[in-house]
């Protein structure tokens, strides 16, 4: 009989890590604090539950989103799996139905023979094997464990962006479109300048959130920063940034660009419901009403769920962690997802896959697997390993990350097609040499 291996939080790393265990023949002890014990932006108690956005970013080769996603399917991804057969429209990108996606893969690991899904919190360091994969949000008592065996954790703030009924945006206003014409998965709410300002004003004017006294000394995370906070930075940021224009075309108005675009996403199987693109957001809950309705086609908006922010937790991953994730002079403990310092949702799954996949090696005394440089994966690792301590902040998978190819290609396009294909066919030789899926499980 193999041993048990103690997986501490059931988010998509945590997840992820305890389906690729059980498939490879380990009894798993899956411990998830919710309901039990809520958390500033979960609702339920379902394992991965989405909580920013029900995106799971794109899905082509020719970006990098795309390719760390055709590595995970490829190493038998339960959370991509799922989500799959949970998509909802949204163009390019991998959207989920939230609730749906949430409860199947909480169904799957549960009806595991091997999988033993456990409610209480854990508050300090256990004994290993175990895998802790506790995301942002862990509770101050795991914190403060990790903090001291690590010699500090580092902090930054995540925000959440508002969902609005679909039948309550004005269709008369707003038009459905996808950018450069690919579809109509998007619902675009156009605002000329004189609107656009306005806008702009109200955001920056508006009252937020006031930080508690332990988040004072927290800061943003570039990659998800605040609409607020972007405006803020000048008067045209957000039309280079979440409101860009681009590519989007008015069917009522073909023959001029809109001065900037509002887009909503669906975010349930049903369509019924939609976010706001890129609007994470710590403004009080009357802002957002007041400053959101401003937005053509919004006036009227019945939003079922506003913004909120929430505290990030990671560690430093270049002093903490050494490369199979696991903590310095610790073992057999590893750590998973978000809290290794990787920001998004399938980077954070991909790191549950990959510790689950070095904590097997580890109780089966071989060689922990090789992730090879050229892959999103390997770019990901060699990233939390090589970075520099002092200047060390979350990474999001991205063409920068991954080794230059040894020509010039053009255009973008094209080039992450061939960082694609050389992705996967290094990946192929390593799986063959590791034997990573041997004993995979299929969902």
């Amino acid at each position: 009989m193999k041993p048990e291996v103690l997986v501490v939080g059931a988010g998509l790393a945590g997840s992820e890590a305890a389906w690729q265990l059980a498939s490879r023949g380990y009894p798993v002890r899956l411990v998830e604090m919710r309901p039990l014990r809520k958390t500033p932006a979960h609702v339920s108690g379902d394992c991965a539950e989405l909580v920013c956005s029900n995106s799971l970013g794109a899905d082509r080769l020719t970006s990098a989103g795309g390719i760390l996603k055709a590595e995970m399917r490829r190493l038998g991804s339960l959370v991509l799996s799922v989500a799959d057969g949970s998509r909802v429209p949204a163009g390019k990108a991998l959207a989920v139905d939230r609730e749906g996606f949430a409860r199947s893969v909480t169904e799957h690991l549960a009806e595991h023979p091997l999988i033993r899904i456990e409610r209480e919190e854990v508050t300090a360091l256990p004994e290993g094997p175990a895998i802790i994969a506790t995301g942002p949000l862990t509770a101050e008592s795991l914190a403060g464990a990790i903090r001291d065996r690590a010699g500090g954790c580092l902090a930054f703030f995540d925000a959440v962006a508002p969902v609005v009924a679909v039948d309550s945006v004005d269709q008369d206003v707003a038009f459905r479109a996808s950018r450069y014409g690919e579809g109509e998965d998007y619902i675009n709410c156009p605002m000329d300048e004189a609107r656009y300002r306005a806008f702009c004003e109200a955001l920056v004017e508006a009252e937020g959130v006031p930080r508690k006294e332990f988040e004072k000394d927290l800061r943003y995370f570039e990659g998800c920063l605040p609409i607020e906070v972007i405006a803020s930075r000048g008067s045209d940021t957000l039309r280079f940034g979440p409101l860009k224009p681009v590519g989007i075309i008015d069917p009522g108005h073909p023959d001029r660009e809109p001065f900037a675009v509002v887009q909503l996403r669906q975010d349930n199987r049903e369509g019924t419901l939609f976010n706001l693109v890129g609007f994470q957001t710590n403004l009080r809950w009357g802002e957002q009403e007041r400053v959101f309705r401003l937005i053509p086609g919004l006036e009227q908006a019945e939003f079922v769920r506003f913004g909120v922010m929430h505290r990030n937790v990671y560690v430093c991953a270049p002093r903490v962690l050494d490369g199979a994730l696991r903590l310095v002079d610790s073992g057999d403990l590893f750590l998973a997802g978000q809290i290794v310092g990787v920001e998004g949702y399938m980077e954070s799954t991909a790191m549950g896959l990959v510790a689950a996949l070095n904590a097997a090696a580890l109780l089966e005394r071989r060689p922990f697997p090789t992730w090879p440089r050229e892959t999103a994966i390997g770019s990901l690792l060699h990233y939390l390993r090589d970075a520099r301590p002092e200047s060390f902040q979350p990474m999001n998978v991205n063409l920068g990350i991954f080794p230059s190819l040894d020509r010039k290609v053009r255009p973008k396009t094209e080039r992450c097609r061939q960082i694609a294909l050389r992705a996967l066919e290094t990946l192929e030789k390593a799986i063959q040499a590791d034997n990573l899926l041997e004993n995979p499980r299929k969902c």
